[in-house]
Order: C-alpha cells, then sequence, then structure tokens
C-alpha cells in the first residue's frame, strides 16, 4: 500500500509519456522521475505512481524487475534493492493493461535537496542589475556538467500536502544552470568532483519566506511552545509589513541600476500571502519529496526571521524544521548542513542574534553549518559571491558526510572564563587563530548589567583574551553581533569565526 502521504491526484498537471496501444491505461510517475534523474546510490529505491485500480504494475530498472498492485484509489508503491554509483540507466513501469512510462539516461548517485530563501534561490544568473553573480558570464559559460542533474522546483503553497512536485530533472548546462541555484550549484559541483559521484540537485526555494511556512503542522504541533507565535495570523501581518520594507529596500537598489545604466534587477523578495503561512511551502514543495530517497539537505534561510518576534526563537523554530524534515523522509538523522546568514544593514532587526541562534542549532545530531559573514554586502541582502558559500558547504560535507580528513569549521566557540580584569574565551577548530587583515575586531563584553562595549581581544593560543577597562567585573563576552560586523578572527584553513554569545 502507498503510504498515507501519497493520495490519488488528477491527471492534470503530471508527466505522461505516451502509452502503448490506444486502449492502454494509463502508468503514472511523480515528476522526480523523469529523463535524467538521479537516484540516491546505496539506499533502497523508491519507486511509486498512478494506474487503475488493481492494476499489476512491473518496474525494470538495471538488472531488478519489482511488480506491484496498485489499491483501490489508484495507487502503487514498490521498492528496488540498493545500487552502486554508476549509469546511465533506463527505468520502466509498465501495467498489465499495457500502459508504460519509460524514464532514460538515469543515473544512480547523491541527491541533495537545496532549500530556504532568496540567498539559496539566487541563480547563477543572479537576480538581473546590480544583484549580480560574482564572475557570472564566466561561471555560466563553465556550467556544462555531465555528472551534475538538476531539476528546479517551481513554487508552490498549499493548505495540504500535495504529492507532486511541479518540475523536472534537466542535464547541467549553461542554459539549464543559468536559473538554478548558485550555491546548490557550486555545492554539487565540487562534490561530483572531489567524490567521483554523479549528483543530483533539487533546487526547492522561495525568497523572502519564514522557517514556519517550511515546517509541517504536526512538526509545529510537536513543539507546544511554538503553536501560540506560529498560530498568531497578527505576527504574520506583521511579517508582511516586513516585506514592504524590504521592497523599499528593492526599489533603492532599482534607482542605483538606473544610475549606472544597468538594467533593473529582478526581486525575489514578494511572496503571495498564502506562502508566509505555517506549512505552506511543507505542504506544496517539500512533502511531495519525502518518499524520494535523498544524501541529505543544504540550507539557507534565516534572513525573514530576524525580526523581534522570531529572532529569539530561531534555534527552537528550525531545530523544529529539522526533525519534521527527517521525520516524514523516514531516513534516519540524514546530513543537513546550513548557512549562518551574512552581514547587511537592516535597522530594527536583529542579525547578529539570529547567526547566534543558527550557531546553537549545531546541538542538532549530524548538522554542520557554514559561516558567511564575511562575505556579507551592507546595502545588498543579495551577496554576489556565492562561490564561498557553495565551497564552504561542500568542505562541510566533505568532512561530516563523506569522511574526508579535512578540517570544515571556522572557530566555535565552546566557553568563556573570567581572566583577572578580563574574559578568556576557548574555541574549538580552534588551530592557527589569527586576525585577518589586521587587529583583532568585533569582540564586545559586559558585566551583569548585559550593556556590552566593545573590547581589546587579543589572541592567545586556542584561546582569545577580551578586556576593557570600563568594565571592572566582567560576566559576558559576544562576538560578531552587529547587523553588519567587521569580526575577523579566523583559523588555520582559513575559515571565519562564528558569531556567538556567551549569554
Amino acid at each position: 500500500m502507498l503510504n498515507q502521504k501519497l493520495r490519488l491526484v488528477g491527471a492534470l498537471g503530471l508527466f505522461l509519456l505516451p502509452v502503448v496501444g490506444s486502449a492502454a491505461a494509463e502508468v503514472r510517475l511523480p515528476h522526480l522521475f523523469s529523463d535524467h534523474t538521479v537516484l540516491q546510490r546505496e539506499a533502497p529505491i523508491h519507486v511509486w505512481g498512478w494506474s487503475d485500480p488493481g492494476e499489476k504494475v512491473t518496474v525494470h530498472f538495471h538488472a531488478q524487475t519489482r511488480s506491484a498492485e496498485s489499491n483501490a484509489e489508484g495507487e502503487w508503491s514498490l521498492w528496488l534493492m540498493p545500487e552502486q554509483a554508476g549509469g546511465p540507466y533506463t527505468l520502466t513501469a509498465q501495467g498489465n493493461a499495457g500502459g508504460t512510462v519509460t524514464v532514460s539516461d538515469v543515473l544512480v548517485g547523491d541527491v541533495w535537496v537545496a532549500s530556504g530563501q532568496s540567498n539559496m534561490e539566487f541563480p547563477l544568473k543572479g537576480f538581473g542589475g546590480t544583484t549580480v553573480l560574482k564572475n557570472g558570464a564566466e561561471e555560466i559559460a563553465n556550467a556544462t556538467v555531465p555528472t551534475v542533474r538538476l531539476l528546479r522546483i517551481e513554487h508552490k503553497s498549499s493548505d495540504v500536502p500535495v504529492e507532486d512536485v511541479d518540475g523536472s530533472w534537466t542535464l547541467c548546462t549553461p542554459e539549464t544552470a543559468a536559473n538554478f541555484s548558485a550555491i546548490a550549484y557550486f555545492f554539487g559541483r565540487e562534490i561530483s568532483q572531489k567524490e567521483h559521484v554523479p549528483v543530483g540537485l533539487i533546487d526547492a526555494t522561495w525568497g523572502g519566506t519564514p522557517v514556519a511556512s517550511w515546517i509541517s503542522l504536526d512538526g509545529i504541533g510537536a513543539d507546544a511552545s511554538l503553536m501560540p507565535i506560529f498560530a498568531n495570523r497578527a505576527l504574520f501581518a506583521d511579517e508582511q509589513s516586513r516585506a514592504r520594507r524590504v521592497e523599499a529596500a528593492e526599489k533603492r537598489e532599482d534607482a542605483a541600476a538606473l544610475a549606472a545604466h544597468q538594467p533593473l534587477p529582478k526581486h525575489p523578495w514578494h511572496p503571495d500571502e498564502t506562502s508566509w503561512l505555517p506549512a505552506a511551502l511543507f505542504n506544496g514543495m517539500i512533502a511531495p519529496m519525502t518518499p524520494y530517497s535523498i544524501k541529505g539537505v543544504i540550507w539557507y534561510q534565516g534572513e525573514t526571521d530576524s525580526a523581534p518576534a522570531t529572532a529569539p526563537i530561531y534555534t527552537r523554530s528550525f531545530s523544529a524544521m529539522i526533525g519534521d524534515w527527517r521525520n516524514h523522509w523516514r531516513e534516519g538523522n540524514f546530513p543537513f548542513l546550513f548557512v549562518q546568514i551574512s552581514s547587511f544593514d537592516s535597522p530594527g532587526e536583529h542579525w547578529g542574534m539570529l547567526r547566534d541562534q543558527q550557531r546553537r542549532t549545531l546541538a542538532v545530531t549530524n548538522t554542520a553549518m557554514a559561516v558567511s559573514l564575511d562575505v556579507g554586502t551592507p546595502d545588498n541582502v543579495h551577496p554576489p559571491d556565492k562561490q564561498t558559500v557553495g565551497a564552504r558547504l561542500a568542505v562541510a560535507a566533505r568532512g561530516m558526510v563523506y569522511g574526508e580528513a579535512v578540517d570544515y569549521s571556522g572557530p566555535m566557540f565552546r566557553q568563556a572564563t573570567r581572566d583577572g580584569a578580563g574574559m578568556r574565551v576557548w574555541f574549538d577548530h580552534a588551530k592557527g587563530l589569527t586576525a585577518k587583515g589586521g587587529e583583532l575586531t568585533g569582540f564586545e563584553i559586559a558585566g551583569a548589567d548585559k550593556q556590552f562595549v566593545p573590547a581589546t581581544a587579543k589572541i592567545d593560543g586556542t584561546s582569545v583574551e577580551v578586556s576593557n577597562a570600563t568594565v571592572k567585573t566582567p560576566e559576558y563576552v559576544r562576538y560578531g553581533w552587529q547587523n553588519v560586523t567587521t569580526a575577523n578572527l579566523y583559523n588555520a584553513v582559513g575559515l571565519p569565526a562564528s558569531t556567538f554569545t556567551s549569554e
């Protein structure tokens, strides 16, 4: 029987290849199974679809053949044995009434889902105007990568879980990559090259959306402390007001583009009303993918949750989302790699707090974080340097997921202790601490009143000494807390330290 999360859908909008014979019944597969698809290696392969009720459907793939009978609603589902990386292969699903679907050029490799808001959505061609990718034209011209396949999920919000995605797999070419997530592309290209394995990338992103819209209603309900907040429509009205402030910032970008005689940028920051609601994007874009085996997720989101009402609870809401996705995929604690938001001048919001909330999410099993505060641009929420971010996610995967002997994290706060008239801060991943570009900056110190002031900071081995003569009895220290920060602590492998507070 097909899992309850898969129910019968109509023929409209479904991917349907020609069937054999005019009287043959339809056999249908989800859009996830299209030409050029990538199936997850070394994991059971779930194949499902729709046909006439009671029809026997037989699937042939590589050297395997399996059959299943559709239920009263026309749903069928079966599992193939795990396969090693390889291909190309052909997959066919044939009903006993003669209907056949053929999927060609199938590879077996690693499937990574890339999700979040606009900085993950940001394509190689950029959003236009002044919002463009660094070296974008050159990157697009060189984007023919035969071992990488791309699937871009169309935007869809829904009140209930849907059963198929809108989109189909493509080869990775300059034409297709230009419209695909730049960070996901740089990540997948490096993983394929370093690990010598085909990589399938699924781009399920929507700019300007809060984490609440990516969690299922069950996931929200699992944490009682989140329900009053996410059920408060006034909060989402406030978020819409925030979106209008962002729109005003975009108009300034437009003015800058016009002044520079460049095309106006395309702005991805205007989700419709329903996409802001709890579970709307989980239902419309994530739920239909959860029967499909994956290697892991890369995630870049949080800017929208930097508002005063949502930033203080982001560790809880984001952790709930990670657990929720894992529960729905039913593949255990698969790797979840995420980007810490960058630097941006956004008065009235709490980017430093949000970055620290993301850091605290590393307590969730099998997660890693790529710090990006050093590639931000104060006047553009979409930094042009996506190469660095993709590379940092890739090195995290290489170290944590693929077992390479690489240090994949910048310095991470461990603890702070009193040291005379100052504080001493200890870090993990602290080999070769250095201040990039000169004097060490970004540290602040406070006493019991929590009134933070800039601090003098000095590296001492794997720790940092922090002090300010006006704070006689220091108790707290923080780093990189401002929305736009010049914090410059790095380790020997050139990775930046994360924002933190010892509070």
